[in-house]
């Protein structure tokens, strides 16, 4: 989770990393895909690796939940909160210390959205 560069969190970094192991393990549940994730839930994971990089926030991040800005179009956020809801549980099994850390990172307060003010959005 450190970045290369200095002592910060690699908070992009480890979010692309969590979220593409829920996409990959809710589609081989759902969609019987064993390696690679299907047609649909690879283009969801690009578009949330693509999110992920055009995050105002960066390593600044706050949990989706939290977040003040919702970055994903309505039908990849109800799609997104799908693979989130029934990955996050089955996780909690296989990878447990990072589901715990997730949840104590929801803790954290919502960034001030005047620190972050561009003349572009991020919706896409």
């Amino acid at each position: 989770m450190k970045n290369d560069n200095n002592d910060k969190i690699d908070r992009i970094g480890y979010e692309k990393k969590m979220v593409g192991k829920m996409i990959t393990l809710y589609c081989r549940n759902n969609h019987g895909k064993g390696g690679e994730p299907c047609l649909s839930c690879g283009e969801l994971l690009q578009y949330a690796m693509k999110r992920l990089e055009s995050c105002r926030f960066q390593n600044d991040k706050p949990t989706c939940s939290k977040c003040p800005i919702h970055c994903y179009k309505p039908g990849k956020r109800e799609s997104i909160k799908t693979v989130m809801r029934y990955s996050g549980r089955r996780m909690l099994l296989r990878n447990p210390i990072a589901i715990i850390l997730h949840a104590i990172d929801g803790l954290r307060k919502k960034p001030d959205l005047s620190k972050y003010r561009t003349s572009k959005t991020s919706s896409g």
